[in-house]
């Protein structure tokens, strides 16, 4: 008898497999229509089965089979009858937001033109007839003081400072500058103004916001000089300086732990914020937390130091100093104008005074300080829709949308424009913004590595060929997302690569502009412009008026469909502040100068200049700078920690503010400074510049360039520099010697082999 009852008993592994695939099979053929809810069933029918003891126990498979079919069919019902009054839901609100939104779009867009038209003082043609011609404005754009007071928009010049009417075709190096690249004078000129300002004695009154330019010569067009990007090759220290980086950050770290251990128990109360309080836990018990205290705080005077007046050619410092290990500061009431290369200030046009200033002054008397409302209520002024109309223009595409903040910019375009189903490919480097907007987006992202084509081609065609995860579905949307010069690297993107990729594999094309517009081109109109491809290539850009303008916010221009798109999806225009009056006019102002004035243009070709003769002799002086030459971010390498808070102090000694960058911004091993190089510099600025590096670099040891980045200096420090061409091209095997030019070699041949292709 026990023999047959075991017999009718099936086991337990056979009974657990008739059993889902019979009610799989079932309930598939029954609800075929309802697979998102067959799929969620199956899921919980088979996680409530292993959870239970085998049904085979109790009854027999058909008993099971049955029982279980009716529960799944009920469960369905109530989950499709959820799913339907869900959906009806959602388009309820859909479409209720919908025609708040379009009459929110039509009240801004169509009534307040009407009520809101531009004072004359404001029209376009009052903006190009305040001069008789460009000669006059090209003249007027270094004098600091003019006689009218008055801010109004027909100026006098009191001082007027002459230049040669037309510039010399040639590319080498005349008689006119033969005294400005002497080898004996800039030393002398250098030396001289390094002390003029170590000792108080230089007038700051004058020239402070924008420097005149010592020659014609001192300009070159930033444009691609054709053929393939140059792949970015990193150099690096030795094996012995990396090993001393990591042995530096372990005794920092370890010194900063055992003073932690102690602290929590000899000094509780100074630490009670990071410990657990009452069965609450603490907040701040990460290694940021912990990087902060006992790692930046050391060098916490380098950073947000307090400043006063316009951050120009020059920018004035308050003093202060701390009596607790920097913890807290005090200011000690007196001040210290230095040469400034840390501000985003790339045109220069961070003035007071001039075209720009007096425009903006007018129009706080027409408009006021603020909208007081945001863009898609009563926040879109005329002016709004004057330098969105000029910002598509500028970068070639059918129209623009303007933001209030740069950050935001990205971070809320992205939700609106991608989202669940979607992939995102975003550069490995990108900014801070990118990262937050694509998160809040919901899309799948993956990195690429930096600047890289070929890698970026494997992930497109995997990712294509295999779908969505799971369901191996086909995704919606696919959009590649870059810089088009990377603050922190200095790298431009290689947009030709990406446009024969997107050619090829038909995704949406990302560029963020905002260090290349106004900086990179011929025409300053962006890494487009430089490259010299059609702007109707890349889908959408994006760019930033912080770094070119001289204002704060940003935009993205693309085709009108997207951009309506953003104006009724995009929370900031809901949520966020509406552009303040003046700093429309200052965009507006300053854009108009770019595109049509002489002036303009000399700003253009002077950042890229100045940018190309800084970057090359720091390389031929023996530092590691990234980048590529025309970028105007000069990133040089310090990698060890002491030596970051070291090099900001000794460059303020000599008057000096440039900007240190350590982690979490960059990698704990490749700490840099960061020279910004602006078109308000001249000559002398970037001389004096690569006098106090000089100085420094022996100082601190700094110079360990191998020379694969360019700067190459053959046979002995005491050769021809300029024998490393003939040979290379003569194929000599020699191993050339580390780049370690003298101060004066690298001033008397700066402005010629600046002007030319670098190496």
């Amino acid at each position: 008898m026990l023999r047959k009852a075991r017999s009718r008993t099936l086991p337990n592994w056979i009974s657990r497999m008739l059993f889902n695939v019979r009610s799989r099979l079932h309930v598939r053929s029954r609800f075929s229509q309802y697979n998102s809810g067959c799929s969620e069933i199956n899921s919980l029918t088979r996680r409530n089965f292993k959870c239970q003891q085998p049904l085979s126990t109790f009854l027999n498979c058909k008993q099971a089979f049955h029982l279980n079919l009716h529960q799944e069919s009920r469960i369905i019902m109530s989950i499709v009858r959820r799913s339907l009054w869900s959906s009806a839901n959602k388009i309820r609100r859909l479409l209720t937001v919908s025609a708040i939104a379009t009459a929110n779009v039509h009240k801004c867009f169509n009534g307040l033109e009407q009520f809101m038209l531009a004072p004359p003082e404001f029209r376009r043609d009052r903006l190009y007839d305040c001069y008789d011609n460009d000669d006059d404005y090209v003249q007027d754009i270094f004098v600091e003081k003019f006689t009218n007071t008055q801010p109004t928009v027909k100026r006098e010049p009191s001082q007027v400072l002459s230049f040669p009417s037309e510039r010399p075709h040639d590319t080498g190096v005349s008689s006119d500058i033969g005294s400005d690249t002497d080898s004996n004078s800039p030393i002398q000129d250098t030396a001289t103004a390094n002390a003029e300002w170590l000792t108080g004695t230089h007038d700051t009154a004058i020239d402070s916001q924008f420097g005149p330019i010592g020659s014609q010569f001192h300009q070159h067009i930033s444009q691609h000089v054709g053929g393939p990007l140059p792949q970015h090759i990193a150099d690096e220290p030795s094996y012995f300086y990396i090993l001393t980086i990591y042995i530096s950050y372990m005794i920092l770290i370890a010194f900063g732990r055992i003073r932690d251990f102690f602290g929590k128990r000899l000094k509780a109360d100074n630490y009670k914020n990071y410990k657990e309080q009452d069965g609450y836990a603490a907040l701040n018990s990460d290694f940021d937390n912990f990087y902060f205290r006992r790692l930046k705080t050391r060098m916490n005077d380098c950073f947000s130091r307090p400043i006063t007046g316009v951050p120009g050619r020059y920018i004035t410092l308050l003093d202060r100093n701390s009596s607790d290990e920097n913890q807290t500061f005090h200011l000690t009431g007196s001040e210290t104008t230095t040469l400034n290369l840390s501000s985003y200030n790339y045109l220069g046009f961070a003035q007071s005074s001039g075209p720009c200033a007096d425009d903006v002054h007018a129009s706080i008397s027409a408009y006021g300080i603020s909208s007081a409302s945001p863009r898609l209520d009563s926040g879109t002024s005329n002016l709004t829709v004057e330098v969105e109309r000029e910002i598509a223009a500028f970068v070639g595409k059918e129209d623009a949308i303007v933001f209030s903040m740069g950050f935001s910019t990205n971070a809320t375009s992205f939700p609106a424009l991608m989202g669940p189903g979607c992939l995102i490919f975003s550069d490995e480097l990108n900014h801070a913004s990118i990262r937050v907007g694509a998160r809040l987006s919901g899309a799948m992202i993956k990195s690429y590595k930096h600047n890289d084509v070929s890698d970026l081609e494997r992930l497109l065609r995997e990712a294509i060929s295999q779908g969505q995860p799971r369901t191996h579905k086909p995704w919606r949307k696919i959009m590649v997302v870059c810089e088009g010069l990377f603050s922190m690297e200095g790298t431009i993107a290689d947009l030709p690569g990406l446009c024969q990729l997107k050619k090829k594999y038909k995704f949406h094309l990302f560029v963020d502009e905002a260090h290349s517009i106004g900086a990179l081109g011929p025409r300053g109109r962006g890494v487009c412009d430089y490259f010299n491809i059609d702007p109707s290539k890349v889908d959408i850009l994006m760019g930033t008026f912080t770094k070119s303008f001289g204002a704060n916010g940003g935009y993205v221009a693309a085709n009108e469909e997207i951009i309506q798109k953003l104006r009724v999806t995009n929370a900031a225009m809901h949520y966020g502040e509406s552009t303040a009056p003046p700093v429309l006019m200052q965009i507006l102002s300053s854009l108009r100068q770019i595109t049509s004035t002489a002036a303009g243009l000399v700003r253009l070709q002077r950042i890229t200049f100045n940018s190309r003769y800084l970057r090359l002799g720091l390389k031929r002086m023996g530092f590691i700078v990234y980048g590529h030459d025309d970028s105007p971010v000069i990133p040089m390498m310090l990698y060890h920690p002491a030596k970051l808070p070291a090099f900001s102090r000794e460059m303020l000694k000599r008057k000096i503010s440039v900007v240190v960058v350590g982690y979490p911004a960059t990698p704990l091993l490749t700490a840099r400074v960061r020279f910004c190089v602006s078109a308000a510099h001249n000559k002398e600025d970037m001389d004096r510049v690569l006098s106090a590096c000089d100085e420094i670099g022996d100082l601190l040891d700094l110079k360990f360039s191998t020379g694969i980045m360019g700067g190459i200096e053959v046979f002995s420090r005491d050769g021809d520099p300029h024998d490393l061409k003939a040979t290379m091209h003569s194929g000599s095997t020699q191993k050339p010697a580390p780049p370690r030019w003298n101060l004066e070699a690298v001033l008397a041949n700066g402005v010629s082999d600046a002007k030319g292709r670098l190496n």
